[in-house]
C-alpha cells in the first residue's frame, strides 16, 4: 500500500465498495468492541451531561451567547492547533495505551470542574481552563479512538462499527441533557459534572478486559523526520479523501454551533429555561440516533449521499430558523440532527475506508481537527452574529454556509470523477442527476 505523495491516485469514486456484513447490529458480536461500545455509552451520557451544564452554567454566569461560543472555542481550539501532532501519535504508539491515559486524563477533568462548582468559587474563567484541558487530552484521544475501532473489528466491519459508534454517541445523547436538566434544576450544576467524571471509570475497565490477542494487527509507525508533512502530501493528492474532509470542515466550523443556537432560541426568541433547552438537545439526539442507525443498515459509502446530505442539513436550518413558533422549531431538529449526523458518518467511513491502515491515525485526526477544530473558528463568530443581529440570523448564516459548501463539494468531486449534470424532463425518468461524460456524447 502506497504511503507516498498520491500524486498518481485515481480520480475520486463516488462510492466505497466494501460493505457491512451480518446487519444492523453485526459489529457487537465482537467480544473487545462489545466491551468499547459498554463503557464508551456510560461515558458519553456524562459527557452530554457535563457538555448541557457546562453551557448553561456560562450563561448564567454571564449571560451572553458569546461567552457560551468561547467557551465552545477553547474547547476545540487545541484540535486546530495541535490535532496532526496527535495523528503522528496515534500512528506511532499502541493505540489502547493512549485511550487509558487519555479515557483517565478526561475524567479528572470534570471532577475538577465539579469540586470548583460545588464549592461555590466557579467562575467562568475556571471553565474556560477545564475546557481548553479537554482539548488537550482530545488531541490524542480522537484519532487514537477513531482509528482504534479498525484493530477491534477489522475492515469488513469497520463502516458497521463507525455507525454504531455513533449511536452510540446519540443515544448517551437523549440520556445526557435528561438528566443534566433535572440535576441543574434540583441539585445543582456540580452533581452533573461529578458524574462525568466517573462516568470515564466504565471506559477504563472496558479497555482493561479486552483480549488483546483477539485485536487485528496495527501498522506501527516507527519515528521518523517528516511524518506530518507525509499525512499532510498523502491526503492532498487523493480526491476522495480531501473533499469529504472540505465539506465537513465548513460545516462543523458553521452549521454545528448548536450549543449557541439552542440556548438562545431556549432563553430569548422562546422563553424557556434549563428544561427547553435540554429538550431542544434531546429532540436533536433523536434525529441523530435515527441517522446513525440509517447508516449502519447501509452496506456502502456513496461520496453523493454525503453530498445530498449536507445540502438537506444546511436546508432545514435556514428553515428553522425562520420557525414562528417552538412547536415547529422542536420539530426540524429532528431531522436537522438525523442530516447532521448523516453527513458526519458518510464523511468519516468514507475517509478512513479510503486510507492506508499506516495513515490512518494521522488522516483521522486531520478529519477531526478540520471538522472539530474549526470551532474555535466558527463559535466566536456565529456566537458575535446571534448577539449583533439575532439568534435567527446566525442560525441561518450556519445554514446557508453548508448548503453552499456541501453544492461546491458536490461539483468538485462531479468533476474530478468525470461527472456531468444532466437534467431529463420526459415522463419516468429522474429529472437531474449527474452522469459520465461519456454518455452525455451519446446522448448527444
Amino acid at each position: 500500500m502506497s504511503t507516498g505523495s498520491g500524486a498518481d491516485s485515481a480520480p475520486a469514486p463516488t462510492s466505497t465498495h466494501e460493505s457491512t456484513t451480518g446487519g444492523t447490529f453485526s459489529s457487537l458480536k465482537i467480544r473487545n468492541y462489545r466491551l468499547f461500545a459498554t463503557g464508551a455509552v456510560i461515558s458519553n451520557t456524562g459527557t452530554w451531561m457535563s457538555r448541557i451544564t457546562q453551557d448553561w452554567l456560562v450563561l448564567s454566569l454571564t449571560g451572553s451567547a458569546t461567552a457560551v461560543g468561547i467557551t465552545t472555542a477553547l474547547q476545540f481550539l487545541p484540535m486546530l492547533l495541535f490535532g496532526l501532532y496527535g495523528g503522528v501519535i496515534a500512528d506511532r504508539l499502541p493505540k489502547r495505551q493512549i485511550l487509558l491515559v487519555s479515557q483517565a486524563l478526561l475524567g479528572l477533568c470534570g471532577i475538577a470542574l465539579a469540586v470548583l462548582t460545588l464549592s461555590g468559587v466557579v467562575e467562568v474563567w475556571h471553565v474556560y481552563l477545564v475546557a481548553f484541558l479537554l482539548g488537550m487530552v482530545t488531541v490524542v484521544d480522537n484519532p487514537a479512538r477513531q482509528s482504534f475501532v479498525s484493530e477491534m473489528v477489522g475492515p469488513a466491519q469497520l463502516r458497521n462499527a463507525v455507525s454504531l459508534n455513533s449511536a452510540n454517541f446519540q443515544s448517551a445523547r437523549l440520556i445526557g441533557p435528561a438528566v443534566a436538566g433535572v440535576l441543574i434544576t434540583t441539585v445543582g450544576s456540580g452533581w452533573a459534572f461529578l458524574l462525568n467524571g466517573l462516568s470515564f471509570l466504565a471506559p477504563l475497565v472496558g479497555l482493561l478486559m479486552m483480549r488483546t490477542s483477539e485485536l487485528h494487527a496495527s501498522v506501527r509507525v516507527r519515528r521518523a523526520k517528516g511524518q506530518l508533512r507525509e499525512g499532510l502530501t498523502y491526503v492532498r493528492g487523493r480526491p476522495e479523501l480531501i473533499w469529504p474532509i472540505v465539506l465537513v470542515g465548513f460545516v462543523g466550523t458553521f452549521g454545528f454551533n448548536f450549543p449557541i443556537w439552542l440556548t438562545a432560541y431556549a432563553d430569548e426568541i422562546f422563553d424557556g429555561g434549563a428544561g427547553m433547552y435540554s429538550f431542544f438537545n434531546i429532540l436533536m439526539a433523536a434525529g441523530s440516533l435515527a441517522g446513525a442507525l440509517l447508516s449502519a443498515r447501509r452496506r456502502s459509502t456513496r461520496l453523493r449521499m454525503l453530498v445530498a446530505a449536507g445540502t438537506a442539513f444546511g436546508l432545514l436550518e435556514i428553515a428553522a430558523s425562520l420557525s414562528p413558533n417552538v412547536w415547529l422549531f422542536s420539530i426540524l431538529l429532528v431531522p436537522i440532527g438525523m442530516l447532521g449526523l448523516t453527513t458526519n458518518i458518510t464523511a468519516n467511513t468514507s475517509v478512513q475506508m479510503a486510507a492506508d491502515p499506516e495513515m490512518r491515525g494521522r488522516v483521522m485526526s486531520l478529519y477531526m481537527m478540520v471538522f472539530a477544530g474549526g470551532t474555535p473558528v466558527g463559535a466566536p463568530i456565529v456566537g458575535w452574529i446571534s448577539d449583533t443581529y439575532g439568534a435567527r440570523i446566525g442560525f441561518a448564516s450556519g445554514g446557508a454556509i453548508s448548503v453552499i459548501a456541501a453544492l461546491a463539494v458536490g461539483f468538485a468531486l462531479a468533476r474530478v470523477g468525470g461527472l456531468r449534470l444532466k437534467v431529463d424532463l420526459r415522463p419516468g425518468r429522474p429529472h437531474v442527476r449527474f452522469v459520465p461524460r461519456e454518455q452525455l456524447a451519446t446522448a448527444a
